[in-house]
């Protein structure tokens, strides 16, 4: 899509707009803004940013959410002591850490569980369909006036910045859902849309070809475009142009960066690397919710590797108000495979250590299973499974009591989560803050990390 303007034009909200070169239709947060915009709003908040020491390795997460609440007792912690009504269908199996057992349906995570560690008393997430708290570590509501709190993603772009000038430091892969809080790749919050995250849509190249028009034909919209500005370039008197071409500039550098498009390109991998991963198909139980599309978690490793610092993805529809244990089956089955061949993939190519791996929903299920089956939202408790990132691994922290109602010991915050996302990131929450719209310091999140795991 180009729109090249010479007049204001009048839309439908009564609002008089200046034309402008619009290139590509990148999906930016929940607005239709051209990357040309976000980097023209970045450098602008970079203006008044002092600069950023660099790395040549860099730290990433990889942040999973499983949209809908899954089932705590039916994956990480099998209530086998709990009265029918309750325990479900499922046996609990051995792990590769003696005494450590899970949900029958993740074989292949129990295999690696030396590598992984789950958080079996996840507390204080509230009763609502949206990722905000599990994606920020802050409420819903928190500083909502100005914008809201930007999550971890964000949180990046603004304090770590780019690896590389040509990648994008926060991607969000969620397919689009008809229930839309599923698909938010995490928010800029009061941050801003320069801190936004890059979507590539549906089929994970569109955007990157400009809506038809291969990359190629740039230099002739490069052309175009210098042509149709050249009086007006002579009229202007204070340089805003001159910018205005740089940012443009910057924007089509990413839109053709070879190591952004390769990073989208799955056919770049051996065959047998995908059919490791797998393709998460049928789609079951999806209805409003997000597809099982395993080959994300290939797109996930692949963009960490070219210089993404946290990459988001909605994975599956726990939502299980009825079918529970058919659902758990299926989509138990699909991230037992995606996830496990995700951490053979990163310790093969030595970036475990670097690489966080969390997947999370955003509440538990009750204990009792209802008249279809199923069980309904609970959010007294959660769960949460974690790998990689130099952690002390191999653990199952905290438990529920023996129905799976309220968490025993070891209750977990989720700003704690968020807190040791951070730290594993090399980002010290007790000494890092970030400016809000009004030049407040604002904490990345009021928790401390979790000593058990850094």
């Amino acid at each position: 899509m180009m729109k090249i303007l010479g007049q204001s034009a009048r839309y439908c909200d009564g609002v008089s707009r200046r034309g402008f070169l619009s290139i590509g239709a990148l999906g930016v947060g929940a607005s239709a803004l051209t990357l040309a915009d976000v980097f023209r709003a970045e450098a602008q908040a970079q203006a008044r940013t002092p600069a950023r020491p660099t790395g040549s390795r860099h730290k990433s997460v990889i942040m999973v959410f499983l949209g809908g609440g899954p089932p705590h007792q039916d994956m990480w912690e099998i209530k086998t002591e709990a009265p029918k009504e309750i325990r479900g269908e499922f046996k609990p199996i051995n792990t590769s850490v003696p005494g450590i057992q899970i949900g029958e349906c993740f074989p292949k995570i129990a295999a690696r569980m030396h590598q992984c560690a789950v958080i079996r008393s996840v507390v204080g997430l509230p009763d609502r369909h949206d990722l905000v708290m599990p994606l920020s570590g802050w409420p819903h509501d928190s500083l909502r006036a100005m914008g809201g709190r930007p999550s971890i993603g964000a949180v990046l772009s603004k304090v770590a910045g780019p690896v590389d000038p040509a990648v994008p430091p926060f991607v969000g892969l969620a397919n689009r859902t008809q229930h839309m809080p599923w698909s938010d790749p995490g928010t800029a919050g009061f941050l801003g849309i320069a801190h936004a995250p890059f979507k590539p849509d549906g089929q994970g190249m569109n955007d990157l070809r400009l809506k038809g028009a291969a990359v190629e034909h740039l230099d002739d919209r490069r052309r175009l475009l210098k042509s149709f500005d050249g009086l007006r370039r002579e009229l202007d008197t204070n340089g805003s142009l001159n910018a205005l071409d740089a940012m443009t500039e910057k924007a089509m550098g990413v839109l053709t960066s070879s190591r952004l498009v390769e990073a989208l390109d799955l056919s770049k991998e051996s065959p047998r690397l995908r059919e490791r991963y797998g393709d998460g198909k049928p789609y079951k139980f999806q209805y409003d919710g997000a597809p099982t599309v395993n080959e994300q978690f290939l797109l996930a490793r692949r963009l960490v590797e070219a210089g993404v610092r946290c990459v988001t993805l909605s994975y599956g529809r726990w939502d299980s108000h009825g079918k529970n244990f058919d659902l758990v089956r299926d989509h138990g089955a699909k991230l037992d495979q995606a996830f496990s061949a995700l951490l053979d993939d990163l310790t093969e190519r030595g970036m475990i250590d670097d690489v966080t791996v969390i997947a999370i929903g955003e509440f538990g299920r009750t204990p009792r299973i209802n008249k279809d089956a199923g069980r309904d939202h609970w959010p007294q408790v959660s769960c949460a499974l974690l790998a990689g990132g130099g952690m002390k691994l191999g653990q199952a922290i905290g438990s529920t009591d023996r129905n799976g109602e309220r968490a025993n010991n070891r209750p977990v915050q989720m700003g704690e989560i968020t807190a040791t996302l951070y730290h594993n990131l090399g980002i010290d929450v007790s000494r890092t803050s970030i400016l809000d719209p009004t030049g407040r310091p604002q904490h990345l999140i009021d928790k401390e990390p979790m000593r058990e795991l850094v």
